[in-house]
């Protein structure tokens, strides 16, 4: 990794790793749970010129600070402000998966005045608790210690068999540390625990208030936004913009950076120059 590419930021006491690059249209990147900055990697490679990209590590990720609480929807939300805040960004686009999807989403109704638009992949209210159950076993189950980079890849490619090996080099180069004799994870456990029992609050209110535009993207076979949670978003704000990727998992910006960088284009082209 170029580590002079990465940047930090003081926002209220808690310490913010990102990427900041390109001039134009701000869009700042928000991942998952358990993963960082890299995962974006795809999306932004076929981005032009026009936009100025910053990837976050969210808190409890990436060399992002680790506090011991504070993962509530909201600690999250007021990171992203707060760093858009700091570099000077306005009328910011947010492009979030998953955990980073939740925040996107909170973060814009809390200031819509900020940010231009979403683009939420791959979460959403109305998701299952069983659901949440069986994330929060999975996570905390992706904690233990590898002997070198290939073995951190192919334990990688049994946990997402459909994210192509580039993808999982960057997840892997980018999420996970040089300890001693063995490689660890950069997400440590309590703040995954924390991540995921904040999933168990509620975002219905921010979902129903932020103003558009809004894109859902959600993968076809994904294991974590149901068919169900899909169709109830939909009756209840039928002014997004939604798009099913076909044949495609929870994993879409690494398996399929194509489809959000299409839906980033047609909806929030770049700024001219």
């Amino acid at each position: 990794m170029k580590t002079a590419e990465l940047q930090y930021a003081d926002i209220a006491g808690t310490k913010i790793c990102f990427r900041d690059s390109g001039q134009g249209r701000p869009v700042l990147f928000l991942h998952g749970t358990s993963a960082s900055l890299g995962v974006w990697d795809g999306v932004m490679a076929g981005l032009g010129e026009g936009y100025r990209t910053i990837a976050v590590d969210q808190r409890g990720h990436g060399r992002s600070s680790k506090p011991e609480r504070g993962y509530s929807q909201r600690d999250f939300a007021r990171d992203i402000l707060g760093l858009a805040a700091h570099l000077g960004l306005e009328d910011v686009v947010l492009v979030g998966h998953s955990l980073g999807a939740r925040n996107a989403i909170v973060a814009a109704a809390m200031e819509p005045k900020r940010i231009a638009g979403v683009i939420a992949v791959d979460y959403l209210p109305f998701v299952e608790p069983e659901v949440i159950d069986n994330l929060e076993h999975r996570v905390l189950g992706g904690h233990r210690e590898f002997n070198g980079f290939d073995e951190i890849v192919d334990y990688l490619a049994e946990r997402y068999p459909r994210t192509p090996r580039k993808a999982l080099e960057a997840r892997a180069l980018y999420g996970y540390e040089k300890r001693g004799k063995h490689y660890l994870p950069l997400a440590e456990p309590e703040a995954m625990r924390g991540t995921v029992d904040s999933f168990r609050t509620d975002f219905r209110e921010a979902f129903t208030e932020v103003r558009g535009p809004v894109v859902v993207v959600r993968g076809e076979k994904s294991a974590i936004v149901s068919e169900r949670a899909f169709l109830l978003a939909k009756e209840l704000r039928p002014d997004f913009d939604y798009v099913t990727v076909p044949d495609c998992d929870h994993y879409i910006p690494e398996a399929a950076p194509e489809v959000v960088l299409e839906a980033l284009l047609a909806n929030f082209p770049p700024n001219e120059r």
